[in-house]
C-alpha cells in the first residue's frame, strides 16, 4: 500500500516536467522572442493533470501515514516540504486556470505562475530525495 505514493507522485513529477518543457517554449516565445510553437491545449490539460495528481498523493501521502503510523508528519522533512507545497500548487492550478478561462495577451501573470510553478519542480525534485530515505528506512528497513 506504500508503494502507490511514490509511484502516483513520480508519474504527475515526470508530466510536470513535460508540462515546464511546453511552457518554456512559451517563456521563449513571449519573453525572449525567440520563434516557437506553443501547445496551449497539451499544457493546460497535462499543467492540471499533474498538480491535481500532486495534490490527491499529497492527501494520500497523509492519509497512509496516518494509517499506518497514527500520526501524520512523521516522515520529517518529507511531510513538511509537502505542507510548503500545497499553496505554490494551489496558486500555480488556480492562475493556469484562470488564464485558460480568459485568454488575453499578459506577460507578468504568466511570468509569475511559470516561476511559482518551477519552485514547485524545486520542491517536489526534493521530495523525490527525501521520499526515498523515507521508502528506505519505513518500508524497506534498510
Amino acid at each position: 500500500m506504500l508503494s502507490i505514493h511514490p509511484a502516483v507522485q513520480a508519474l504527475a513529477t515526470l508530466f510536470a516536467f513535460y508540462v515546464f518543457y511546453l511552457g518554456f517554449q512559451r517563456f521563449l516565445s513571449l519573453h525572449l522572442k525567440k520563434k516557437k510553437m506553443f501547445n496551449w491545449k497539451r499544457h493546460v490539460l497535462l499543467g492540471k493533470v499533474a498538480l491535481i495528481t500532486w495534490l490527491i498523493g499529497m492527501g494520500g501521502g497523509f492519509a497512509m501515514a496516518y494509517r499506518t503510523w497514527g500520526k501524520v508528519l512523521v516522515t520529517g522533512d518529507h511531510g513538511q516540504t509537502a505542507l510548503v507545497m500545497l499553496p505554490f500548487i494551489l496558486f500555480g492550478l488556480i492562475t493556469g486556470i484562470y488564464m485558460d478561462i480568459k485568454k488575453r495577451k499578459r506577460k507578468a501573470l504568466p511570468l509569475i505562475h511559470g516561476s511559482v510553478n518551477v519552485a514547485i519542480l524545486a520542491f517536489s525534485i526534493h521530495q523525490v530525495y527525501s521520499g526515498w530515505w523515507v521508502y528506505s528506512a519505513y518500508v524497506l528497513g534498510r
